[in-house]
């Protein structure tokens, strides 16, 4: 990996009250009440947790079969006077307990101008022998200490070696939310079309053939969830101007073809898939969730709840919410289907981050302060 692809994105921290600072915060998610009748809080979930990593984790992803887990940690350089955060990326194995980096974030930058990065996701390929890391970076253009703000996507095999496009490097210049789809050579990715971050273009690029293309040249979409697997996605288009109704639409990558699901009366975020490919969900606003199975679009099921990062788990019957506020850390809960009650997960504690595994049976935590990772089973 060199320094000279470019991504813009949020700020980053660059060292003490400098390139530290640089850093910035995620986006706050609103926080609304949630409503529904609680439920008694499982009191198994709070036992101490199955492994801890006592270091300072930034992001977290489960592998396919839900044993392995990638983590990145925030690794500070010194280059002269200034500090250059460069994150290291982890891989802990649950069979076994033992873990092992992946990646020197030191040693994978080859350059001598100051450039610092950090890891804001980490996602597995289908096979889960690939992995893709989101970097947020910054590079110093000028004595004067201006520097230039970019995102790109580093691939990578799980043991960390490289993978390089051919007749380039190992990163996707602006790439962003980018997966190895089904067939195990072929990345998707977005990028950047209407700032800051509202709509996006879609990409695909073969690493061993060095061929990148843009898909459905006419759309722009507001959000896209992958179903990687079957070189599939779906989406929410949205004309350049948001002057019509956003629309739910299906894209087939490999054969290019797009088909309307439905037109919504409204899109305001966290557009995800079922484990299952059936059904997909999002925010229709601030405190409603609607979601339609994929084989009946147009029939709806809205269930009331907070405003949050959310994640399916493999019964249809419920969802995990991570409400999160303005200290960036959040409470956990599970969330009953179709009703909406909801019912506290380890004892309503707050969490910086969460990451339920594949299969349901694990559930890591980082906490807040020291992001320390927890790993919990649930029984």
């Amino acid at each position: 990996m060199n320094s000279t692809a470019a991504v813009s994105g949020e700020a980053m921290r660059h060292g003490n009250d400098g390139l530290r600072n640089c850093f910035g915060g995620l986006l706050l998610a609103l926080l609304i009440s949630l409503p529904g009748r609680p439920l008694p809080a499982r009191q198994t979930d709070a036992n101490a947790p199955a492994q801890r990593v006592e270091q300072e984790c930034v992001a977290v992803s489960w592998a396919p079969e839900g044993t392995r887990l990638a983590y990145a940690v925030r690794r500070v350089i010194r280059q002269q006077r200034l500090e250059m955060q460069r994150d290291d990326i982890w891989v802990l194995s649950l069979a076994d307990g033992k873990r092992h980096r992946i990646v020197n974030g030191e040693k994978i930058v080859s350059t001598r101008i100051p450039f610092s990065y950090t890891v804001r996701g980490l996602r597995w390929s289908p096979d889960g022998h690939r992995l893709t890391a989101e970097l947020d970076t910054r590079e110093m253009v000028d004595e004067r200490g201006n520097t230039r703000a970019q995102w790109m996507t580093l691939l990578l095999d799980e043991n960390g070696k490289e993978i390089k496009i051919q007749g380039g490097d190992s990163v996707i210049p602006g790439a962003i939310g980018a997966a190895w789809l089904g067939d195990g050579v072929t990345v998707g990715y977005l990028v950047e079309e209407v700032a800051p971050r509202l709509l996006f273009s879609l990409h695909t690029v073969r690493p061993v053939a060095g061929r990148g293309r843009r898909l459905f040249s006419q759309s722009t979409f507001a959000a896209v969830a992958w179903i990687a697997r079957q070189n599939l996605a779906v989406a929410i288009e949205r004309d350049v101007d948001l002057r019509e109704r956003p629309r739910l639409v299906r894209l087939d990558l490999e054969r290019q073809t797009r088909q309307l699901l439905a037109e919504l009366d409204g899109f305001f975020g966290q557009l995800t898939v079922a484990p299952s490919g059936e059904k997909v969900a999002y925010f229709r606003d601030a405190d409603t969730l609607e979601i339609r199975r994929l084989d009946a679009p147009v029939e709806t099921t809205q269930v009331r709840m907070a405003y949050g990062r959310y994640q399916w788990t493999p019964e249809p019957t419920r969802l995990l919410l991570h409400r999160v506020g303005e200290s960036r850390s959040g409470s956990l809960h599970w969330v009953r289907l179709p009703g909406g009650e909801v019912e506290a997960v380890l004892h309503g504690l707050s969490f910086r981050d969460a990451e339920l595994s594949p299969d349901g049976r694990w559930l890591a935590v980082l906490q807040p302060g020291s992001q320390h990772l927890l790993i919990y089973a649930l029984r």
